[in-house]
């Protein structure tokens, strides 16, 4: 049986357990009326209105008496009790009002106690509830309780009442009777419950209990085997712990302790049951119906136990080794182990309980008294006034740090405790003769919401502050004179205006066993209104409640709490919110592509809010899929050794990530694979396709595999094999031929579902001279198919429907959708108590709507441009315990905090509508990536059966055409887009990865435009043009050179040349001129090492030039100048290699020894002619001589900071700037001057050094002559510069008109 299956089945069997009791095992049905038979005494009250209005007289549907129950005042401090007679199972209340009035009661509480003290509120949800009454006096309301109250004392308290009268009521109580055994612990006495056999081997266990007790430590079962295992549950600091081993090696390898909390405060004195369900390793730990599910550790799956199992403490016998661990004091009922009803057992005597002084079956009612405040609470009591002696003392219990525990004032001054950030402080202000303030402080950490004591004693000329009991920590301090008490006593709270009104907060919490003048405070007679007073506290109850149990915080986040509420702390955890359940990260490298990043290594999070932590992953978006990569723990080319006895070694892959993040990847992805490679030295692979593989793998779920790479599952080969080109024709892997000489099998596993590889066990490398090298590489895999899965609505009328579900305490909802219409139901579900709803509303409003028990809650977020844009938006929908969030396009947001009786879970009791449902008008377009709860909505799927609605969807780029930049066409796909970089300078994903080239000496790229029927693309030859735009980018740090020259097959041309002094110089000359037009750049010199940018754009005399960050300059050609381009022939990088009437200019200044440096992004118009000559396979027509090594280095981003004109000394204006160097900060002292002199002398010798070096080998190359130098001056050994050409170049293949004079510079 799977485990998920057991996790199935044990949830169906605790729910019969948990129901289950002696009296209801008979009638499934608990429905009986409870109130009704019993008699009019049985029902009390704090007080009554008249004769008539009796609490006897408050039976649901009587009209006897006045009809119902009404109090004298009508106050918070009411309340009607209701006594069942003995402990029933109460299932449902039903309440109106008083016959024929218009007294009702329209809110109210229920308390329940088993001895008419020690009352507890009836929770839901982890808040004291408030049920909803009654509107009139005749109508019924019913509510079914989550949670069946287990008590013989009911209390029904009004919150709220009639406007227009005040309270009454009629109710009725619905349940069945209830009976347990009950058994009572005094600390000493321990069952200890017998095997029939010595020995038990266990493989399944169901162990309940139910147990009340007011102290915080204490085992409530314990049973032991001697081979080490064991379980314990026990009680730790008022929580429930148990600890199971199922068994460890003795080794160590294998641990098998499991430990597992449960539950706080459970020291209250009420019932709480447990539920223990054990299948092998699998548990259901259940403690008052909050369930939690956990696998044991260690491999073993039976509970092996020796001769016993006891209850209430530990035997006798594992006493030493227990570790001073305590019994149980209090009662359990209803202990079963296994079918066995052990407290029947006891009570007939089957059990020995011989341990026991006096064995009782009744739970003894608690002594103690609690008072419960909040933050507008008080109690005061009367004490000894004009003592000597101040003794005051009581226990608390609260999750505040700080409020107010008691306050009394002197004869002169007063005395204040407190606590202050959670320790316990003492405040006393003497005002006799003059005023004297002392303040002494001990604990920490009170605000546990435990029990703790305060014990102060002021008497002579000391005071003493005792907490917990702790003596030896008692704080001291002297008092200079002697204090005399006042008599009044305050305690959680001090309201009254008096001059010495306390400034400490207010006290929120629990308070018992109060002393004053070290006798205990008569609590009941204060509820009697015999002593003292109070104001807004619940008396004989404490209502202590703690929000971090069960803990809210997902995915692993810390809980911290005050009285009223609960925080979560999420940093670490991957997730964010106020629940810790939102994902900080994409779920994948796709949309992290479509957010416009670039490849690099991200967390991803597939299943968002799901189980799933999030990893990190490498993504490489540089090509048109996004691929990712998860590595694992093999170096390649890893050799093979350590073989085992039977001469097999075993590598294990591992992998950064867990099975279930590696099953979330391939699980969604289109395409995934992984490299193997096996290196071999008479060392056989496969063997042949039908014999036992020497060697095989294990993939996903541990399945094993015997294909290699580049070969399927169920195909014994390699690669070689499927192709039929292995080194033995016989075999069918290189390694299978056995040779002496290195082979190798190698390729790709592309069958997703068995990868990733996991372990590959290697069977021949133990023979001698056998040797083996292993590759595994990582795990690659391409697309997303979550975050495309898409449908398109094409009726206002249309939908999609998906099973029901229920919702958790956190449920988030997010897609993606594009629309052109103004409204839409984008989807909703309706219950019939709890729902959800999103809608478009007037093209810019999402509207989210959640049903939250009896209140429904609304938020809405409005854009501030139209979502009907028919583009992309997102949106993202939450509701968890705290909150309501709704956020769209990842930056308009808006939070509201839910009800505070709204928390609980989601049920869907209908179908869930993605689209329009009954009668609404639905949404029209496209949605995509519907993800709720971490789980993807396969709307392809579901859109295939659906009419009106179409799987997939169009139109990505009107939404993320934008990320395709620098001129990048966006191409539509069925499931994204791409970027067409074609006809740009650049490339990537997004067109944005810089081309370029680093030009050695005499490196040139040559383009040439093709007639029009040829090249399809870009400007055809012989075009005439009037315009033009020239884009790129150099660096460089030798002058002079030619950048770009642009040829025509007239004299037209186009050029941009560095002069000798670095700066820069473009040369138009478009006929109609005797000199070519130009403009120099004469104040800035380019040739610095630099990445400059240079854009120059032509639209007939207009010309706009754009160089760096500097403003644009604007130019306009002479009007004798032609505005065409005539026969656009060729471009040229870095030299001019051109036939035809060249500008001698160009050739002789210029042209030589060339351009030496980095070319980048060189476009004119739509043709990029060095992305051409750096991408083979682009057929372009285009040649390189020399050497050309892709670089982006003329792209890079500029390492000195853009400089103002008036601080750049080649700016023309800037003639005699001063320096702005700062004369102090160039010169601190005497040390830093001399070195910088010193440095100066050496710099200006290196320099006069390298300039002589420079000068004599210039010199040498000038003598040497030869056509090598590249320069135009004809070679005395060739008859003309053509013959020059050829035999300098004898690459150079164009056929050469002899009537020309060609020019080679």
């Amino acid at each position: 049986m799977s485990f998920f299956t057991v996790l199935l089945l044990l949830p169906v069997l605790c729910s019969i357990i948990s129901t289950s009791s002696a009296a209801s095992s008979v009638s499934r049905k608990c429905e009986d009326s409870l109130a009704t038979p019993l008699p009019y005494s049985s029902f009390t009250s704090s007080s009554v209105y008249a004769r008539g209005y009796g609490a006897g007289y408050a039976k649901l549907n009587r009209k006897q008496g006045a009809g119902g129950w009404s109090p004298l005042d009508t106050d918070r401090y009411q309340w009607l009790q209701v006594d069942l007679g003995s402990r029933k199972q109460v299932v449902a209340i039903m309440t109106q009002g008083r016959y024929s009035s218009s007294d009702w009661t329209s809110k109210y509480r229920l308390l329940y106690s088993d001895t008419e003290t020690n009352w507890r509120p009836y929770l839901q949800d982890g808040n004291i509830w408030i049920f909803e009454g009654n509107v009139n006096s005749e109508d019924v309301v019913r509510h079914e309780l989550q949670h069946a109250i287990l008590a013989r004392y009911i209390r029904f308290i009004p919150v709220d009442w009639s406007r227009e009268g005040r309270i009454g009521v009629r109710l009725e109580l619905y349940g069945c009777s209830y009976w347990a055994d009950v058994i009572s612990f005094d600390g000493h006495g321990i069952i200890s419950y017998r095997f029939r056999s010595k020995k038990m081997k266990i493989v399944k266990d169901v162990i309940s209990l139910k147990f009340r007790t007011t102290a915080g430590d204490g085992v409530l079962l314990h049973g032991e085997g001697q081979q080490g295992d064991y379980i314990s549950l026990e009680l730790r600091r008022a929580r429930l712990q148990l600890s199971i081993n199922l068994g460890s090696n003795q080794y160590g390898s294998i641990q098998g302790h499991t430990s597992v909390t449960s539950g706080s405060l459970l020291d209250d004195d009420h019932w709480h049951s447990v539920v223990i369900e054990r299948y092998r390793r699998n548990v259901n730990f259940t403690l008052d119906h909050h369930t939690q599910q956990f696998r044991t550790n260690g491999e073993f799956d039976q509970l092996d136990l020796d001769y016993e199992i006891s209850f209430g403490g530990l035997p006798v016998s594992v006493k030493p080794s227990s570790g001073g661990r305590d019994n149980f004091v209090g009662c359990m009922e209803g202990i079963t182990y296994n079918g066995d009803n052990i407290t029947n057992l006891v009570r007939r005597k089957k059990v020995d309980t011989s341990s026991f002084r006096n064995l009782t079956f009744t739970c003894a009612e608690s002594n103690s008294f609690s008072v419960f405040f909040n933050s507008t609470s008080f109690l005061r009591l009367p004490g000894q006034s004009d003592g000597d002696t101040l003794s005051v003392s009581l226990s608390f219990r609260t999750w505040n740090p700080n409020g107010l525990l008691i306050f009394t004032e002197l004869a002169d001054g007063w005395v204040e405790v407190g606590l202050t950030e959670g320790k316990v402080t003492v405040y006393m202000n003497v005002t006799q003769k003059k005023s004297t303030r002392i303040d002494i402080s001990s604990g920490s950490g009170l605000n546990d919401g435990l029990w703790h004591s305060v014990h102060l004693n002021a008497l002579e000329n000391y005071a003493m502050l005792t907490v917990d009991g702790d003596e030896a920590s008692t704080v001291r301090t002297a008092i200079p004179i002697q204090i005399q008490t006042g008599g009044t006593y305050y305690f959680g709270g001090y309201f009254l205006h008096t001059n010495t009104r306390s400034h400490q907060r207010s006290f929120q919490g629990c308070m018992q066993m109060i002393h004053i003048d070290d006798h205990l405070a008569d609590l009941r007679a204060v509820e009697q209104g015999l002593i003292g007073t109070f104001e807004n506290v619940s008396l004989d109850m404490c209502a202590i409640i703690d929000r971090c149990v069960p803990n809210h915080c997902e995915h692993g986040g810390r809980c911290s709490q005050t009285w009223d509420t609960f925080s979560c702390n999420c940093s670490g955890t991957g997730y964010n919110g106020a629940t810790c359940h939102t994902s900080m990260y994409q779920q994948s490298c796709e949309e992290y592509k479509h957010q416009g990043k670039s490849s690099g290594s991200y967390w991803i999070d597939p299943d968002g809010s799901g189980s799933i932590p999030p990893f990190r992953v490498s993504c490489d978006m540089t090509e048109e899929k996004v691929w990712t990569t998860l590595k694992n723990n093999l170096s390649p080319q890893t050799s093979v050794s350590s073989a085992d006895q039977e001469g097999k070694a075993v590598l294990q892959i591992t992998y950064n990530v867990t099975d279930e993040q590696v099953l979330s990847v391939t699980r969604s992805a289109e395409y995934c694979e992984q490299y193997v490679a096996y290196a071999c030295r008479m060392s056989r692979l496969l063997n042949t396709p039908d014999g036992v593989p020497f060697t095989w793998w294990l993939g996903r779920a541990n399945e094993r595999h015997s294909y290699w790479g580049g070969s399927g599952p169920g195909i014994q080969k390699c690669s070689c094999g499927i192709e039929h080109n292995c080194t033995d024709p016989k075999r069918f892997c290189n390694c299978d031929a056995d040779l002496r000489t290195w082979k190798e099998d190698s390729g790709l596993l592309v069958y997703k579902d068995h990868l990733p590889v996991s372990q590959v066990v290697i069977g021949d490398t133990s023979r001698s001279g056998s040797e083996a090298k292993l590759t595994i590489g990582p795990l690659k895999c391409r697309g997303d198919w979550n975050y495309w899965n898409a449908a398109s609505f094409t009726s206002p009328a249309s939908y999609l429907h998906f099973p029901s579900f229920r919702g958790e305490t956190s449920t988030d909802i997010s897609f993606y959708f594009k629309t052109s219409s103004t409204h839409g139901v984008f989807l909703e579900n309706v219950g019939t108590i709890d729902f959800l709803h999103i809608e478009l509303r007037g093209g810019s409003v999402i509207f989210f709507s959640v049903g939250m028990g009896s209140e429904r809650v609304e938020l809405s977020v409005r854009s501030p441009v139209p979502l009907n844009d028919d583009q992309w938006h997102r949106v993202e929908a939450e509701k968890n315990i705290k909150e309501l969030v709704l956020q769209l396009d990842g930056q308009y947001r808006e939070v509201r905090a839910t009800p505070p009786q709204g928390l609980t879970k989601l049920e869907f009791y209908s179908e869930l509508y993605v689209g329009a449902s009954s009668g609404q008008r639905g949404f029209l377009g496209c949605m995509r990536a519907l993800k709720i709860n971490g789980m993807t909505f396969d709307l392809e799927e579901r859109a295939m059966v659906t009419s009106g609605v179409n799987p997939g969807c169009q139109g990505h780029c009107s939404s993320y055409g934008m990320h395709c930049r620098n001129g990048g066409k966006c191409v539509e796909q069925y499931s994204g887009y791409s970027c067409d970089c074609s006809l740009t300078a650049y490339d990537g994903p997004f067109c944005t990865d810089d081309v370029g080239g680093y030009f050695e000496t005499g490196t040139l790229v040559r383009y040439d435009f093709l007639p029009e029927s040829i090249s399809g693309v870009g400007i055809p030859s012989d075009a005439n043009l009037t315009q033009e735009e020239l884009v790129f980018s150099f660096s460089t740090s030798s002058a002079p050179s030619i950048l770009v020259y642009i040829s025509s097959r007239t004299q037209d041309y186009l050029a941009v040349v560095l002069r000798h002094n670095g700066t820069l110089q473009i040369r138009y000359s478009l006929g109609g001129l005797t000199e070519p037009y130009t403009i120099d750049v004469d104040h800035r010199n380019m040739a610095n090492g630099q990445p400059h940018s240079v854009n120059i754009t032509r639209n007939l005399r207009e010309i706009r030039l754009q160089l760096d960050h500097y403003p644009v300059s604007m130019y306009t050609l002479p009007e004798a100048s032609d505005t065409q381009f005539n026969s656009v022939k060729s471009i040229f990088l870095g030299k001019v290699f051109e036939t035809g009437q060249i500008d001698p200019i160009l050739i002789e200044r210029y042209n030589t020894p060339g351009f030496v440096g980095c070319l980048s992004r060189v476009q004119l118009n739509s043709v990029a002619p060095l992305k051409a000559a750096l991408r083979s396979g682009l057929g372009s027509p285009v040649s390189t001589h020399g050497i050309l090594v892709p670089s982006n280095c003329g792209a890079s981003p500029l390492t000195i900071s853009p400089m103002a004109s008036a601080s750049d000394p080649w700016h023309i204006e800037a003639a005699g700037a001063v320096s702005p160097l700062n004369d102090d900060k160039a010169s601190g002292d005497g040390v830093d001057r001399n070195s910088a002199i010193i440095g100066g002398i050496i710099s200006i010798v290196i320099f006069t050094a390298l300039c002589i070096m420079v000068f004599v080998i210039r010199h040498m190359f000038r003598h040497k002559g030869s056509y090598h130098t590249n320069e135009a001056k004809g070679a005395e050994s060739a008859d003309c510069a053509d013959a020059a050409i050829i035999v300098n170049d004898p690459a150079f293949t164009e056929t050469i008109d002899e009537s020309k004079k060609e020019w080679f510079i």
